[in-house]
């Protein structure tokens, strides 16, 4: 056989061998480490995060969100495989705090109600709540336990931003997330995701309006989606001056008068796109000490924020880098695009 042709059919072996290697199996919509994640888990999931359809979506639109979702999913289970192996699962224990807390404010029959609209079981809020809480054991574990702020720290971010501290005028810390229909080239946010139009802003601002009423942490969906230059920072501007909200109309402005400390809006609507702000206290005039300890506690907030949002992310992307992940959806898209599919 001539040998340039036994090669040949060595090369061809081996790209089939791949080949296979890659296809997607029946019913499964991603792999990590060898475990799968089915399309029919990703469908209930799915349902549970989007319980309605969203006003003038389509087939595009869907695919996105359920993009996000496996990604969200494959993040979750990379965690989940590592608090596993330093056995930091959540136990029953936990999880049955966490659902009576959820159970608190309702009757019964308001509960369930609750997770009938979510198209939920109490299994598959248990589920949820067991996930959710394995991640945050492994980061506070990992990550939050080992992080130290010091005294001296404290002082030399006060020393530093001094005049941040001395305000003229009564002053709001507040974040915000903006999703608008004319994106900004210069805008970046951790999944580079923008709006395109009126109807994508709508739709967007609408599923994180609902995921922060799902829980999810407001600084994280601020980096991951907010089309404002706050975005890295998770959304924080900082001590706004009462001034500064004068060129808002009274509306708007009486919603963010109306906003606890601690709280968040709902969708604030203006003409250049939709907002919903966070409010994390409010101020009144004056210069502000390091004997302060509010002014002690916010900067050790800031700075624990700060540090752990950073180790967060590279936490997760060194995980990301040690797993074995096959997105099988991801690829099926990729490979349908511009056949009409």
């Amino acid at each position: 056989m001539n040998r340039y042709f036994a090669g040949f059919l060595v090369a061809l072996a081996a790209l089939l061998q791949l080949s296979c290697k890659h296809k997607a199996p029946t019913g499964v919509a991603a792999e990590v480490n060898g475990h799968a994640i089915t399309t029919v888990e990703l469908d209930r999931i799915y349902q549970t995060q989007y319980p309605e359809p969203i006003e003038e979506s389509n087939e595009d639109q869907v695919m996105a969100q359920r993009l996000d979702l496996l990604g969200r999913l494959i993040t979750t289970e990379i965690m989940w495989q590592q608090a596993e192996k330093l056995g930091t699962t959540a136990t029953d224990a936990d999880i049955d705090t966490e659902v009576n807390k959820s159970r608190a404010p309702y009757t019964k029959d308001e509960f369930d109600k609750k997770l009938a609209e979510r198209h939920m079981t109490m299994d598959d809020l248990r589920a949820q709540l067991r996930r959710d809480l394995t991640v945050n054991k492994l980061i506070n574990r990992e990550i939050t336990s080992h992080i130290i702020i010091t005294d001296a720290d404290v002082a030399g971010f006060f020393n530093a931003n001094k005049g941040v501290f001395n305000s003229a005028e009564p002053t709001i810390h507040m974040a915000l997330i903006l999703v608008t229909p004319n994106p900004d080239a210069n805008v970046r946010n951790l999944k580079n995701n923008k709006a395109q139009n009126a109807s994508e802003a709508k739709a967007k601002i609408q599923d994180i309006m609902r995921r922060l009423q799902q829980g999810d942490d407001f600084n994280m969906l601020a980096q991951s989606y907010s089309e404002d230059p706050t975005a890295p920072n998770g959304g924080d501007m900082g001590f706004v001056p009462a001034s500064g909200l004068e060129k808002l109309s009274p509306d708007v402005r009486n919603k963010i008068d109306a906003i606890l400390p601690g709280s968040i809006s709902g969708i604030i609507q203006m003409p250049d796109g939709y907002r919903i702000v966070k409010v994390f206290e409010r101020e009144p005039a004056g210069q502000r000490e390091l004997t302060d300890p509010r002014v002690r506690q916010n900067i050790r907030n800031t700075l624990m924020n700060r540090k752990e949002q950073m180790l967060n992310a590279a936490y997760y992307e060194v995980a990301h880098n040690a797993a074995k992940v096959v997105n099988y959806l991801a690829q099926q898209v990729v490979d349908n695009a511009g056949k009409g599919k």
